[in-house]
């Protein structure tokens, strides 16, 4: 039967009924392999549509925005001309670099700047260009076991959406059979957890810079309709000038199907779980009292093994994540009132010696959501942090988004138009475009990438159709020119 027989309503409706026909009842069952082609094949007409229709959108909103700049009066008509026909050009040079293949090869791997529960992040040069890149690279075969398809999926679309200045941009992704790659722009700042390990504590004034710009960094996602559900200083990246890009959306969700795990679950016969049992704790009735400094000391002692673990820390997690009892964007401003917290007293409010004592003190935070007072904040920097951790729809910014953070007290005299021109709050020292002096060093790990493991009858191992349309190729990526450079 041809594909397209499928996709028309009326020849569909015919085709049904000539199986009715034929077997002499309706209760068809289709085998475990029919079903998975099936989907395949809706999956992959999907995508190929919706492709098209974005292509055309980006190529139109391009147009408009170069004919918005040549209303510059100061251009004559002749320089109006030539600036079209180099634009032309550029999308002409982009359709034919868009077919072309895009892997590993292209890449010379510098160094290993981070790792995290799937995958890797190494700093890497293109070799055509000598741009540098940071690259992520995540397992196949741990995002299928793991039910990370939906979440890897929405990272990389919301990658493609957020094209702006409070989300790390992607140039690229693509994938071979046993690994799915992140193109995206070097910040050299490091990140905001190693800020934090570096200075203890921040003064208000600071902590009032960095919340304002993560505040509206969360606020840019949220208009997109993605929910972050993993905001902690980890995720929070600093660029050479020492401002916040919102990175790591791998625990993401978004409005589309292919962002829900359940899409994924049949096909790819993992076994059920979802993402509060990361943190399937027991709820732990002990308590351990400790002073200030005891707290902050073991919050640090822990603090780096926690971030590159599978478990992760649920410090940051809103109560209602854990509840399953639905939650909404509003998640994602209580981790930003747990993150204030801790710039200012040095610990977020709910660290203990383990995660189940954690997570015990996130669902009893009413309780347990004080204040130490050997370390004293002002009236204005405590309020604002119990109106993020809150109840939901009490809770800062869930009812107009960053509005609502405007109006606060404690944030009188930003500047939020435009906080990103004015000087960080912290300077970044960056010595070149490879500086990776604000990050973690990781000597034991390979730079070199490892190929797909295959079978005996030379095939890989791994499904690799629940990755439809994982490549992704921007335009100022592929256009952009470069000297090549040799590292």
């Amino acid at each position: 039967m041809k594909l397209c027989a499928l996709c028309c309503p009326r020849k569909r409706d015919h085709v049904k009924f000539r199986v009715l026909e034929m077997t002499g009842t309706d209760n068809i069952r289709f085998s475990g392999h029919t079903l998975d082609k099936a989907t395949k094949a809706k999956v992959t007409l999907e995508n190929f549509y919706t492709n098209l229709i974005s292509q055309h959108y980006e190529r139109k909103q391009r147009l408009e925005k170069l004919e918005e700049s040549l209303k510059d009066e100061s251009l004559t008509e002749s320089q109006k001309q030539e600036k079209r026909q180099q634009h032309a050009q550029k999308e002409t040079e982009f359709l034919r670099l868009k077919r072309s293949r895009l892997g590993v090869e292209d890449f010379e791997p510098l160094k290993v700047i981070g790792r995290g529960a799937f995958g890797e992040v190494r700093l890497v040069q293109k070799k055509d260009t000598g741009h540098v890149y940071a690259m992520k690279i995540l397992r196949k075969a741990d995002m299928l076991e793991k039910e990370q398809v939906a979440h890897v999926r929405a990272e990389r679309d919301i990658l493609v959406e957020a094209d702006h200045q409070w989300v790390v941009k992607m140039y690229y992704s693509f994938q071979d059979p046993m690994n799915l790659y992140l193109i995206m722009e070097f910040l050299p700042g490091g990140d905001m957890m190693t800020l934090l390990m570096k200075k203890d504590t921040l003064s208000e004034e600071c902590a009032q810079f960095y919340v304002a710009e993560t505040a509206l960094a969360i606020d840019s996602i949220h208009k997109l309709g993605f929910i972050h559900r993993d905001i902690k200083p980890d995720n929070l990246l600093l660029d050479a000038r020492g401002h916040i890009k919102l990175s790591d959306f791998g625990l993401c969700t978004g409005l589309k199907k292919s962002h829900r795990t359940d899409f994924y679950r049949d096909l790819s016969r993992a076994t059920p779980s979802d993402f509060s049992t990361l943190f399937n704790f027991p709820v732990s009735t002990s308590s351990s009292a400790m002073d200030s400094k005891r707290r902050a000391e073991s919050w640090k002692r822990n603090r780096r093994a926690l971030a590159y673990s599978t478990v992760g820390t649920p410090d940051y997690i809103a109560p209602e994540v854990f509840l399953q009892t639905g939650y909404g964007p509003a998640a994602d401003w209580w981790s930003l009132g747990v993150i204030m917290y801790e710039m200012l007293i040095g610990y977020p409010p709910f660290c203990s010696e383990s995660p189940q004592e954690t997570y015990r003190k996130v669902m009893s935070w009413r309780e347990s959501l004080t204040f130490p007072p050997e370390i004293p904040i002002s009236e204005e920097a405590r309020e604002t942090i119990l109106r993020f951790c809150s109840e939901p729809d009490r809770r800062l910014g869930s009812q107009r988004g960053i509005e609502d953070v405007k109006s606060v007290s404690f944030f009188r005299g930003v500047d939020w138009s435009h906080v990103r021109e004015r000087p960080a709050a912290i300077t970044v020292e960056v010595r070149s475009i490879d500086d990776t002096s604000n990050f973690d060093e990781f000597p034991d790990v390979k730079l070199e990438i490892p190929s797909a493991p295959i079978t005996q009858d030379g095939e890989v191992a791994y499904k690799d159709w629940v990755f439809i349309n994982y490549t992704f190729k921007r335009f100022e990526g592929l256009t952009q020119r470069g000297t090549p450079t040799k590292k």
